[in-house]
């Protein structure tokens, strides 16, 4: 028997052979450990590129916004049609996001004196989404800026900028690799446009309802 400070060895075990086989058993306690970490990261990593996606979209909608009293004003907008263009990028199923531009008309009329005006979206999302199959359902909030233009020719008239919240939901459809269709819908949640000097708008929030149908191209 041999001693190592108050360690007793056996006979004919060297303290280089206790200490070779001490790191052997470290090792392999390691790598027990180790290889379950290894795989799991392994299959996240491999489960997120297989579900990134880069898309580029255009889709036409309605724009339907109801009637409003409140300030002394009866504000009515026009239902109207529009599009849409997105460019979206989705990196695991809690982890997407879109940039977008959306024109529709939007015509207004305050106590029955109508104002002639377009509006341009610029805004971003956030996306949420759970690919099953072939389909792909989403949900989505964001933000952006409103720009109501009256057209030229009109007196007494002026354009505005709104903020402008945005919220919905819809389902990608993969028809074939690359390319496939999308149905959504959109809430737009913004402060109600005062684009006539002679009458005030109602001072209230607006909600404009725009159910969508589009295809996307997928790279």
């Amino acid at each position: 028997m041999a001693m190592i400070g108050s360690v007793l060895l056996p006979s004919g075990v060297s303290p280089s052979a206790l200490s070779s086989r001490l790191s052997l058993h470290q090792s392999k306690k390691m790598r027990t450990y180790f290889s379950p970490v290894l795989a799991a990261f392994l299959l996240i990593l491999f489960t997120t590129l297989a579900h990134a996606q880069t898309d580029v979209a255009a889709s036409f909608y309605g724009a339907f916004t109801g009637t409003q009293e409140a300030n002394g004003t009866i504000q009515s907008p026009s239902n109207q049609a529009g599009f849409l263009l997105e460019m979206r990028h989705i990196s695991n199923p809690l982890v997407g996001y879109e940039l977008n531009y959306s024109f529709n008309r939007a015509n207004q009329s305050y106590n029955f004196n109508s104002v002639k005006a377009g509006a341009h979206e610029v805004g971003a999302d956030w996306l949420v989404s759970f690919p099953i199959l072939n389909f792909k359902p989403f949900i989505l909030a964001g933000g952006g800026l409103l720009f109501f233009e009256p057209d030229s020719g009109q007196s007494g008239v002026s354009s505005q900028i709104k903020p402008v919240f945005v919220y919905g939901g819809g389902v990608d459809w993969t028809v074939i690799p690359h390319f496939g269709l999308r149905g959504q819908y959109r809430g737009n949640l913004y402060h109600a446009p005062d684009l006539l000097k002679a009458a005030s708008s109602t001072r209230q929030f607006a909600n404009t309802a725009e159910p969508m149908l589009g295809a996307y191209f997928r790279f």
